[in-house]
């Protein structure tokens, strides 16, 4: 088992060196490497500094003489992450370990993000009891608070230091004791407004022998998926639910990003897309809202988040924009249309229901989903025979290309 610290072994060599320590005892390898730039080390490492800024196409002088400390932050985080890729890559990573401020959280998590889901990733931190999307993103980056500033070893700092070094050593455990069965992998992304429908189809794959994965629709979740389809990890998609582009487009807080829908179309995966939740983007307590928007219509699904009904405008570029996006795709890919409505919140008597807006959309998708199968179905997108026939042909692509 081989586990590898990253960190500055300036300003932080006697907690990491501590942290080794602890490892090694477990019988574990330990390959540490060093991210400092101010100072020598305090040990030396296995990789060191000048090698990690060499990875980034640069040096330790040029860093230290520019000045600039988030600059060199930069560089050394991607040289990191180069040099852990290459580790990962020769089989000799099994986890890896992080301890720090700000920035060699920066830093560190910059390597561990280069790392595939379940890689184990574990950063302890000054940072971690705050907002700490910027350094997990869309990965499985486990966060753990320092409590106290890692600074020197003393009876806070040895147990929780000693506590991240023996989790990582659990986690990196190369065989957990349980078996797994080796299926088809079909991920499908969900949102509260979608939940029936995902069920439906995900229990039907279930029974004709895929395992699921359930992606939230909520931004990272989106960006998740698409990661793991460009991993190689998934063998379908069931794409029920591309809200993230709504906010992508209107401006809310769930958005994924503009490279949502893109890994199935580049990598030739196989995938059934519809159009769920695209009759709404998401923001915070109702406060929150931007006053540009005050008269549109709300929808408040609890006290710390708040839905608002696209128009017809909106929902004419997303149709556009994700038309164009299905019609890039290298793989069979299928269209989905729910005619009357696109979310438990767009069907009659609801407060989302907007004919209007929804003819928007998937007139919009008609003309420009060139070379994608259409299918259209006069039922909510959370109808039981609609979830089922896109399951359905989503199983039936994945066995023809078997």
């Amino acid at each position: 088992m081989a586990v590898i610290i990253v960190g500055t072994l300036d300003t932080k060599g006697e907690e990491i060196g501590f942290a080794r320590d602890v490892i090694e005892s477990q019988g574990a390898d330990v390959h540490v490497v060093d991210t400092g730039v101010v100072g020598e080390p305090a040990f030396e490492p296995d990789t060191s500094a000048d090698e990690v800024a060499d990875a980034a196409d640069t040096t330790l002088d040029q860093l230290r003489e520019a000045g600039d400390r988030g600059a060199a932050m930069e560089a050394m985080g991607e040289g990191a992450a180069t040099i852990v890729r290459r580790l990962h890559e020769a089989d000799r990573l099994d986890g890896v370990l992080g301890l720090g401020g700000s920035g060699n959280t920066s830093v560190a998590t910059t390597a561990m993000r280069a790392l595939p889901v379940g890689v184990p990733k574990l950063m302890v931190s000054t940072v971690a009891s705050g907002d700490v999307e910027p350094y997990v993103g869309a990965t499985d980056v486990t966060m753990m608070y320092s409590v106290a500033d890692i600074e020197g070893i003393n009876q806070l700092t040895q147990r929780v230091i000693s506590n991240a070094a023996l989790a990582m050593v659990g986690m990196a455990t190369t065989d957990p004791g349980v078996e797994t069965e080796d299926r088809p992998t079909v991920a499908i992304t969900m949102f509260g407004v979608t939940t029936p429908c995902v069920k439906t189809a995900r229990e039907y794959l279930q029974e004709q022998g895929y395992e699921t994965i359930v992606f939230h629709a909520t931004g990272a979740g989106g960006q998740a998926m698409e990661d793991l389809i460009r991993q190689g990890l998934v063998d379908g998609v069931l794409d029920v639910t591309t809200t993230e582009w709504a906010d992508e487009l209107v401006g809310g807080v769930l958005n994924a990003g503009p490279g949502r829908l893109d890994a199935a179309a580049e990598t030739g995966t196989p995938q059934v897309v519809s159009t769920g939740a695209l009759d709404m983007v998401n923001f915070g307590p109702r406060d929150t809202v931007p006053d540009e928007f005050d008269e549109r219509t709300f929808h408040v699904h609890n006290p710390e988040v708040t839905l608002m009904r696209t128009t017809p405008e909106e929902n004419a570029e997303l149709g556009r924009i994700i038309g164009e996006k299905l019609s890039r795709a290298s793989g069979p890919t299928a269209l989905f249309l729910p005619l009357e409505g696109v979310s438990a919140l767009d069907t009659d008597g609801e407060p989302f229901r907007d004919p209007e807006a929804d003819a928007a959309l998937f007139d919009a998708l008609r003309a420009s989903a060139d070379g994608v199968e259409l299918v259209e179905r006069e039922a909510t997108i959370n109808d039981e025979a609609f979830a089922l026939a896109m399951a359905e042909r989503l199983d039936e692509y994945i066995r023809d290309g078997a």
